[in-house]
């Protein structure tokens, strides 16, 4: 892929607006002028870095039930507390995908 230097002026005010948004997309400041000039849409979620740790959690603490289950160390387990909290974290998923779709994000 080509690239070709491109330089322009903007104000000191606008310049700032344009790398707190790079930022805060962690994105390049390059990707996020492009991005908007093309149409593409950078979205942010913030809410998704706890999602995700407690989903990571929940899948960890799976693999150790999986590995002790194979091991012959558990026989029965239940999984209606793990089941609850996987609902109520795919129920913020849509939620938070819903407010996306429909603009509001």
């Amino acid at each position: 892929m080509n690239t070709r230097k491109f330089a322009f002026r903007i104000k000191e005010s606008d310049y700032q607006t344009l790398k707190s948004k790079a930022k805060r997309g962690k994105v390049t400041m390059t990707s996020l002028i492009v991005s908007a000039i093309t149409g593409k849409e950078i979205v942010v979620i913030d809410a998704l870095k706890n999602f995700l740790s407690e989903l990571k959690a929940i899948g960890r603490n799976l693999n150790q039930l999986t590995t002790l289950a194979n091991m012959g160390k558990v026989n029965t387990v239940y999984l209606t507390e793990t089941k609850q909290e996987l609902n109520r974290l795919y129920e913020i998923l849509a939620t938070v995908t819903e407010v996306k779709s429909n603009g509001d994000g």
